[in-house]
């Protein structure tokens, strides 16, 4: 079933030159773009993303990274986009993530491991809304 998902460069995927690698990664596994978008987001967009985290301890931080730089927003469809970028992904830290995903091949970090991917086609519905709202 094709299906639409929300992913992020963040600021290190950026800063560190990897966009192009990252993407054709996606395109390459036969997911398409249909929105991108590129910029700095400041704390109340973050709060709004990681609303589910905003009373954890470790998000403070992460608030930290995801505003210290621009960062990409995508929108990428495809045969269940949703769990197929989470497996290219790779698993959240990318000290651990299996050798042939995003974090494995690319992260050293829990916190700064370059990409984010929709979890579910709630949460997907809910973050292309916030970050493309033209779109729902």
């Amino acid at each position: 079933m094709s299906e639409r998902t929300l992913v992020l460069l963040k600021p290190d995927a950026v800063r560190r030159g990897l966009v192009g690698e990252i993407l054709s990664r996606y395109e390459a596994k036969g997911l398409s773009i249909e929105a991108t978008w590129f910029g700095q987001i400041d704390a109340a967009t973050s709060d709004a993303h990681y609303a589910e985290h905003v009373e954890r301890d470790f998000y403070p931080p992460l608030r930290t990274f995801v505003t210290s730089g621009p960062m990409m927003a995508l929108v990428l469809s495809g045969e269940s986009a949703i769990d197929v970028v989470r497996l290219l992904n790779g698993a959240t830290d990318g000290r651990v993530a299996a050798p042939g995903t995003i974090r494995g091949d690319l992260s050293l970090s829990n916190r700064e491991n370059l990409v984010h991917g929709s979890d579910s086609p709630e949460s997907a519905t809910r973050e292309i809304g916030l970050w493309f709202p033209d779109l729902v």
